[in-house]
């Protein structure tokens, strides 16, 4: 498997992503993702070089959300200050799920933000989904706070508010073959040059933000 930058031409396939993890988490009884996203958010945030797609030949396999951008009024002054990268929309393909494809993409993020010289790789999860949080605490995730004051990004009172973190570290194991440019930290900085490596998902982290 691959994992590439997302472009325009993924908008399609990412809603419809989306769409399908809603209808998955709603027959388990999670109130997840039942808001639409709204297309021209998720357009900004390809066009900004923050989403990556994980391919499996033709097949669109699992995506991910890698950023320097911290939602407004999650962190703390103190922990903006530190060198962090934010993850979120994490999604595996039902297609691909129960191959551990979900933890493979939390190392691949943390290998990434290590290389850029982030200290953090930290995530803000849906509130009330309890068995997606056990799964980032399975992964090596610490939560720090439960959040619920704020607005959704998409309309509505917050819903992801449990925050957790863990340390970014070089893990190689990952697995998958990696043809995107190098993270950058807050204010533009860049990592090393990575070399290319040659990427499986408990059905609980279908979706994982």
């Amino acid at each position: 498997m691959i994992i590439e930058t997302a472009t325009p031409a993924d908008l399609a396939v990412l809603l419809a992503f989306r769409e399908e993890a809603a209808v998955w988490l709603g027959s388990l009884g999670f109130d997840q993702w039942q808001r639409p996203y709204p297309a021209d958010k998720l357009l900004a945030t390809i066009e900004a070089g923050v989403v990556y797609m994980v391919r499996d030949g033709g097949v669109t396999a699992a995506t991910i959300t890698v950023t320097p951008d911290a939602e407004d009024g999650l962190w703390s002054d103190e922990e903006l200050a530190e060198p962090s990268m934010f993850i979120n929309k994490l999604t595996v393909a039902r297609t691909h799920a129960g191959q551990d494809l979900g933890g493979r993409l939390l190392d691949w993020a943390g290998d990434r933000a290590s290389l850029a010289g982030a200290s953090w790789l930290r995530l803000d999860a849906w509130t009330t989904n309890e068995p997606l949080q056990q799964y980032y605490l399975r992964h090596g995730f610490a939560h720090l706070r439960t959040v619920t004051e704020g607005g959704a990004v998409n309309g509505g009172p917050r819903v992801s508010g449990w925050l957790a973190q863990r340390s970014a570290r070089l893990n190689s194991s990952h697995g998958l073959t990696d043809r995107t440019p190098p993270l950058a930290l807050a204010g533009g900085q860049t990592g090393g040059q990575h070399g290319q490596t040659p990427l499986d998902d408990p059905g609980q982290s279908r979706t994982l933000s």
